[in-house]
C-alpha cells in the first residue's frame, strides 16, 4: 500500500497573553489591526465582519481567498485568540503575526501549526 497525503494548507493558531486591555476592547481599533496584519501578510480580502460587545470585546472574522482570519478579545483577562487558516502560498501569515504582536502588545504568545490534510492509504 502506498500512502499519499493530501494538504490543503497551514492553520495558524496564536494566542496572545497578557496585553492591555485597552488594546482589546473596542471593534474599530481590532478590525483595523486585523485588516492590516491580513494586507501585510499577501491575503486577498474579500470580506470581513466584526461584532463589538457590551461592554467590551470584539470576535472579528475576515473572508479571504486563501481561507480566513480570525479573532476573539477578552480584555478583562488580556487574551486574544488569533487564526489564520492559508491554503495557498503566496501568503506569509508570520508578517500577520508580527504586527499583531506589535499592536497588541502581549507579554507573552503561543503559536501553533498545524497541516490541515490527510493520508489516503491505497
Amino acid at each position: 500500500m502506498d500512502s499519499k497525503e493530501h494538504s490543503f494548507g497551514q492553520h495558524y493558531l496564536v494566542e496572545f497573553i497578557d496585553c492591555p486591555a485597552d488594546k482589546l476592547c473596542y471593534v474599530a481599533d481590532i478590525e483595523r489591526c486585523l485588516l492590516e496584519a491580513a494586507r501585510l501578510s499577501g491575503a486577498t480580502i474579500l470580506e470581513s465582519f466584526f461584532h463589538q460587545f457590551e461592554p467590551q470585546g470584539v470576535t472579528g472574522v475576515i473572508f479571504i481567498a486563501e481561507s480566513h482570519f480570525s479573532i476573539h478579545t477578552w480584555p478583562e483577562s488580556g487574551y486574544a485568540a488569533f487564526d489564520v487558516l492559508t491554503c495557498g502560498h503566496s501568503m506569509i501569515p508570520s508578517k500577520a503575526i508580527e504586527y499583531l504582536k506589535q499592536e497588541l502588545q502581549p507579554l507573552r504568545v503561543e503559536e501553533r501549526v498545524f497541516t490541515r490534510g490527510f493520508n489516503r492509504l491505497k
